[in-house]
């Protein structure tokens, strides 16, 4: 099923997509009343996009803009027009003069935001007067109305404003009594119409001081003027179109009846509640775009609205031939807007897409230059109550799209990458034509790359070859998940609803984290058989595997230069790799050469940096060994990380663990229903991620991805020189406050690996004294961390020392750094006297300082202060806490000011992907229930 909004209506953006401003190019303007001054610009001088950037506002040094008038009072005698700003202010009267021409009345007042222009109207109604609302009202609205009913005495009704016999009945019942009528058209979110020549009609017969009251904010003065129609008020938030940017709150007010100009001027000067004068200033500004953003946006909606009808959604817009009320809004509006909202048949379906957006930002409120996207039930609705949204028909499930000024192209392309990752549409694979990126114009075909520019100009001037190319685009997809039984997808396809595969949208997120960790002791040395000390500090990485059916999977690396790779599942090499899991899942013991090398010529011209590089290696190289071959489940992976990246302080370990937790719930080889991940489970996870840490630094010791996994403090070796090898968990373990300092200098692991390896073969006398020296240290260092008879002074005192003698060790290895040797200079100097070494591979990455319990809080100050200076980035931590993590009770999250009742529900996916990384850690805890190692 296609529809267009350009048939039969040359108001609707598109066929004309200057809307009022330019109803015809031949059109004479309209006569000018020739006593009326030629300066004066009243509504019948000039078309709407004229009058948004022009004004009669003079002063006495003739400045071509309004002047914000910052100013609390005015000196004079009394009898000037200005005394108070709270009564008046010379540029709140530019900006209402202003707004009074836009709406065409008699006058306009301009207040705090939307909401209060709404408490001002209210304020008129009378204890036991009746109030007729509509049943599909902004949550804001009915949420000031259950206060007026509650307080304030007043009888509201609430009905469905679309049914002429649902007002009769009303007006029938309460005739006189019937003092206010609150209407909107279009509906916020159904976008239901409403005849409003009708209501006023049929009111004011009835109640003749009954004031209809329309919010006319999803319209604004420039596509609808309820006034003309029989209103007696409007009331916008200027916080949306009028302003457009928003960077203001704003509200309107429009009166044509004197007799109500004179009780809402008497109320604001009352409550105080005018709008400043800087944030009149900044209406002002806005005021000057309103027509041509408007145009940008209703013609971009209009296609985007065209594209979900086509793929088969319940659409919600105005503009489409198929609303019902699309007659009656073309009757009384200039075009259809630029909100739409539509169903997906699943609430966790549209979770999924609003979560998947990138350029569709996750937010409450509409007008705005940037499209927004939400989940009405969960957010600018989230104040009424359930059973109440589904008495009035409000879905669940539904979506609304706010649309901006951007590219329609990219908004499209973001919201079908959403809807293909959520299983909401698949792509048909039968199809033989491709549709391009960008479409031709209906006049002309580009014959060649030097007029792409004209192409481009063509589509976005074009508006039936843009929407044309909007439907033939979504004409590729076919609906997945729940299908709607009153919608198809267009005749071509009659057999979609019995063939449609069934998602996988009832299945939760997985998150999971893992800690870093600090080598404490033993780092290089480990190689070599000597024991190793680490433990895990609570700087931790994250991920987020969401499941996908369309046969592709997507990494997702914000905190890397917001890299993103996606591949089909059907282009990665399987003819050439072998590697699987063994028995019950367990992983192999080593790399699988063959298949290594087939993933690495995969990805050998992917042009990423060298960490996103190898972070792809072992992603793929994990989920093709685990899948064995016949499984290929769809999924997206991001991952984030608190800790510094390639900083020695076990970021890959952390994120080698979070793959290896992720891909073993998508196979299904890891189960914690049970609600405890036992010995074995932790085993099975830290196998997996030693392979992918093979895959990253190719001859790892072990403990960096055992840390990350089991947490505490461990104790490790391998099994080399006769020795049994293996870990042990340090019972008592005593944590410590450290001070972890990034040198911010990049390190080469393997590379200072291998060296340390090959003056070892060289000089093994000289190799067997630096092994039995630094073995010697970690077997007095597990001594004191587990000790409990020595004092605490004691124990820190002697583990000082025993860090600058294994830092002495390491420099001696060859594996330190100039940064790392003016971090433990500063830090040894006066007045901190604390000591320090390298941890991890060093030859850059981070130092660790050890900080005694009572060092004062001044000094920390001073020394952060000053190791920031010289460039590096410390982190104040701790060691010894918990392994890895899973998110087993996740919800999504709402992020909102307490008691607001308009929320923020963000997806789980999304919010992820959008939280600063220094937030990770406290965002993660309040994502739901966690279970750890």
């Amino acid at each position: 099923m296609t529809a267009s909004s350009n048939d039969s209506y040359p108001g609707t953006p598109g066929l004309s997509s200057l809307a009022t401003s330019v109803a015809s190019l031949d059109s004479p303007a309209p006569s000018t009343n020739s006593r009326q001054s030629k300066s004066s610009l009243t509504a019948s001088s000039y078309r709407f996009g004229t009058l948004c950037v022009t004004s009669d506002h003079k002063d006495q040094f003739g400045a071509s803009s309004v002047p914000i008038y910052q100013t609390a009072t005015f000196k004079g005698l009394p009898g000037n027009q200005y005394d108070y700003t709270r009564s008046g202010n010379p540029t709140r009267t530019a900006l209402e003069t202003q707004l009074a021409r836009l709406y065409e009345c008699r006058r306009a007042f301009a207040v705090s935001t939307g909401m209060t222009a709404l408490d001002m109207i209210l304020r008129l109604v009378s204890p036991g007067d009746v109030v007729i609302a509509g049943d599909d009202i902004y949550g804001g609205t009915d949420r000031l109305l259950t206060f007026t009913k509650t307080n304030g005495g007043a009888d509201v009704r609430h009905i469905d404003m679309t049914s002429q016999s649902e007002l009769d009945a009303v007006l029938n019942e309460c005739k006189e009594k019937v003092k206010m009528v609150l209407i909107e058209s279009p509906t916020n979110p159904l976008l239901k119409v409403l005849d409003i020549k009708r209501i006023a009609d049929s009111v004011h017969a009835a109640s003749a001081d009954a004031l209809i009251v329309v919010d006319n904010t999803m319209m604004s003065p420039y596509l609808q003027r309820p006034l003309n129609l029989g209103a007696d008020i409007i009331y916008d938030s200027g916080t949306k179109y009028l302003s457009g940017h928003h960077d203001v709150m704003a509200g309107i007010i429009a009166v044509e009846r004197e007799d109500v100009v004179k009780r809402i001027a008497f109320l604001i000067n009352s409550t105080g509640t005018g709008l400043a004068p800087f944030d009149c200033h900044v209406l002002l500004r806005g005021l000057k775009t309103l027509s041509i953003r408007m145009d940008r946006q209703a013609s971009t909606a209009s296609m985007v609205a065209s594209y979900l009808d086509t793929l088969g959604f319940h659409v919600n817009f105005p503009g489409l031939k198929s609303h019902p009320g699309r007659d009656i809004h073309f009757r009384q509006a200039d075009g259809a807007g630029a909100v739409l909202s539509f169903t997906t048949g699943d609430v966790v379906t549209s979770e999924r897409i609003v979560g998947g957006t990138r350029l569709w930002g996750v937010s409450v409120s509409f007008g705005c230059v940037n499209s927004l996207i939400s989940m009405p039930c969960v957010m600018s609705h989230a104040s009424i109550a359930a059973d109440k949204r589904a008495e009035r028909g409000l879905p669940e499930d539904l979506i609304r799209l706010c649309v901006g000024i951007e590219d329609p192209r990219d908004l499209i392309d973001d919201l079908e990458r959403s809807l293909v990752q959520a299983g909401a549409i698949y792509e048909r694979f039968d199809e033989s034509a491709s549709i391009p990126s960008t479409p031709t114009s209906s006049s002309a075909a580009p014959e060649s790359a030097r007029v792409s520019a004209i192409v481009n100009h063509a589509f976005m001037t074009d508006p039936m070859a843009a929407e044309s190319w909007a439907v033939r685009r979504a004409k590729r997809f076919r609906r997945g998940g729940p299908v709607e039984a009153d919608k198809g997808v267009g005749a071509e396809d009659e057999t979609l609803a019995t063939t449609t595969t069934t998602t996988t949208t009832d299945s939760q997120d997985i998150l999971v984290s893992a800690p870093g960790k600090v080598i404490m002791f033993g780092e290089h040395a480990v190689v070599h058989g000597v024991t190793a000390i680490a433990a895990s500090i609570n700087l931790r990485c994250f991920a987020i595997l969401s499941k996908r059916p369309d046969h592709k999977i997507r990494l997702d690396l914000p905190d890397l230069h917001l890299y993103e790779k996606e591949w089909s599942l059907d282009t990665l090499p399987w003819d050439a790799f072998t590697a699987k899991p063994l028995q019950g899942g367990s992983a192999p013991r080593e790399l699988d050469v063959e298949s290594l090398k087939a993933v690495e010529g995969f990805l050998h011209d992917d042009g990423l940096d060298a960490t996103a590089h190898v972070a792809a290696l072992a992603i793929l190289y994990l989920y093709m060994a685990m899948s064995n071959h016949g499984d290929r489940r769809g999924a997206t992976y991001c991952a984030r990380s608190a800790l510094p990246i390639g900083a020695g302080l076990g970021s890959s370990a952390s994120y080698a663990a979070c793959i290896s937790a992720a891909f073993l719930q998508l196979f299904g080889l890891l189960n914690v229903a049970a609600g405890a991940i036992d010995d074995a489970q932790a085993t099975l996870i830290n196998d997996w991620a030693f392979l992918a840490e093979k895959v990253i630094h190719g001859n790892p010791s072990g403990i960096d991805n055992a840390v990350a996994v089991r947490g505490g403090g461990l104790t490790f070796e391998r099994a080399i020189h006769g020795k049994a090898g293996g870990m042990k968990s340090l019972a008592g373990f005593k944590s410590v406050r450290l001070l972890l300092t990034d040198t911010r200098v990049p390190r080469q692991t393997k590379l200072l690996v291998a060296g340390v390896g090959e003056r070892m073969t060289a000089d093994p006398a000289w190799g067997e004294r630096m092994m039995d020296g630094i073995q010697e240290i970690s077997d007095r260092a597990q001594g004191l961390l587990t000790d409990t008879t020595k004092g605490r002074a004691e124990f820190v005192a002697g583990l000082s020392s025993l860090l600058d003698r294994n830092h002495e060790y390491l420099a001696e290895l060859g594996v330190s750094h100039p940064a790392l040797e003016l971090i433990r200079a500063k830090t040894a100097s006066a007045p901190y006297h604390l000591s320090t070494k390298l941890t991890g591979a060093g030859g850059g990455g981070c130092a660790v300082t050890l900080i005694p319990d009572d060092f004062s809080a001044e000094r920390m100050d001073a020394l952060l202060s000053e190791l920031r200076e010289s460039g590096f980035r410390p982190y104040l931590t701790s060691v010894g806490g918990a392994g890895l993590g899973m998110l087993t009770d996740a919800h999504a999250l709402d992020v909102d000011a307490p008691g607001a009742g308009e929320t923020n529900h963000v997806p789980l996916l999304k919010a992820f992907h959008d939280v600063d990384a220094e937030q990770l850690g406290a965002w993660a805890e309040s994502a739901g229930g966690w279970l750890y190692i």
